[in-house]
């Protein structure tokens, strides 16, 4: 089934027009911040880490039952508050009745990365850790450490929605429904060439030194940012110059200079290369029993899902996710209708936000 725009605005007026109050769940015994560390976690690479380390954060009150968990897979050097936009009184992620983990990719410097995991896995020695490493090692979080064994959606923006689309796949109705927001099942060749174009960027620093630099190759990392800015929004967000609405007295000189100096400049460079390879290879048809076909892999998808693909997303193109819905059994193909670009996927302004809510509460309602 796809959604039309005024059939997603009916069903949202209807879902908060039947809304029932519920007496509080039981209160969680869990920290808001967490770590969980796997011993000798072997990654598809082949390489075994010692010691794997996840990062994630909760919110919310597990039910007694544990039957009120929603994850949420975070996206390109995000922590786990990368989906605040959606979350709290009146959005889609009421936390008054949802218990939500949230996590964070490997690579992200905060669970295990090329900065913080010691010889001889240090720097540029760290292996490259795919979608499904994150995956696995996130379903041994959930079951071994909180003991939760179902989800009732997970939702992902971007590398976020890789993982969605990975769980589907990978755990068959371990979740009752998916949410994959800017962001695709495969990565496909032209966003491999565009990653490639930013790490070549980053590594033509002589200060990068083949990823053993003493001190952050620090006009790499702009370069990286600067290739990524170009990709970020749409075309007609930059005619419109609707940076503006950010920073209203910037001119475009200002608005590029600032960004140059700001995007990425926390993140250390080993890191951030090693999230770029993980994007690239992503492939849900690479998944073991799908041969390869990525329409295999999404064919045998069983639970319903909620495909919103920003329509100027230059990252992850509409028209990617058009091709991979067809294969998809029970989708719902709800296109973001905005200008921002990539952004758009995670709520970057407050028409977009209001837009995702709406959508998504809508869809979690009806599987109520």
């Amino acid at each position: 089934m796809r959604y039309t725009l005024s059939l997603v605005v009916a069903l949202t007026v209807a879902a908060a027009g039947g809304a029932r109050s519920q007496a509080p769940p039981p209160p969680v015994h869990l920290g808001e911040h967490r770590s969980f560390v796997i011993d000798n976690f072997r990654t598809e690479s082949g390489v075994t880490l010692p010691k794997a380390r996840i990062v994630y954060g909760t919110s919310g009150r597990l039910s007694a039952a544990r039957d009120n968990v929603v994850l949420l897979p975070s996206h390109y050097m995000a922590n786990h508050h990368g989906y605040d936009w959606l979350t709290g009184p009146g959005e889609a992620l009421d936390t008054s009745t949802l218990f939500l983990v949230a996590t964070e990719l490997f690579g992200n410097g905060q669970s295990s990365s090329p900065s913080n995991t010691p010889e001889p896995f240090h720097g540029p020695r760290f292996p490259v850790t795919t979608i499904r490493d994150n995956v696995e090692a996130v379903h041994r979080l959930l079951t071994e450490d909180l003991h939760i064994t179902h989800l009732r959606a997970v939702i992902g923006f971007s590398m976020g929605a890789q993982q969605a689309f990975q769980w589907a796949v990978s755990y068959p109705g371990f979740a009752d429904r998916i949410v994959a927001t800017a962001g695709t099942a495969k990565t496909w060749p032209h966003g491999v060439v565009r990653l490639e174009g930013q790490v070549a960027a980053l590594t033509a620093d002589p200060a990068f030194n083949g990823g053993d630099y003493t001190s952050p190759p620090r006009k790499g990392i702009e370069a990286y940012g600067m290739v990524w800015l170009g990709w970020l929004y749409s075309q007609e967000w930059w005619r419109r110059e609707m940076w503006k609405a950010r920073s209203p007295g910037n001119t475009l000189e200002q608005e590029i200079e600032s960004r140059r100096r700001t995007f990425f400049a926390d993140n250390d460079a080993n890191d951030l290369i090693l999230q770029a390879r993980t994007w690239q290879r992503h492939d849900v048809g690479s998944t073991p029993g799908s041969n390869g076909e990525l329409a295999r892999a999404l064919g045998s998808i069983t639970v319903p899902v909620l495909y919103m693909p920003s329509e100027t997303d230059l990252y992850f193109p509409i028209g990617d996710a058009r091709f991979e819905a067809s294969f998809i059994p029970r989708v719902s193909l709800v296109p973001i209708p905005s200008l921002w670009g990539h952004p758009a996927g995670a709520g970057g302004n407050p028409t977009d936000r209001a837009f995702l809510n709406a959508t998504i509460g809508t869809f979690l309602a009806a599987a109520r």
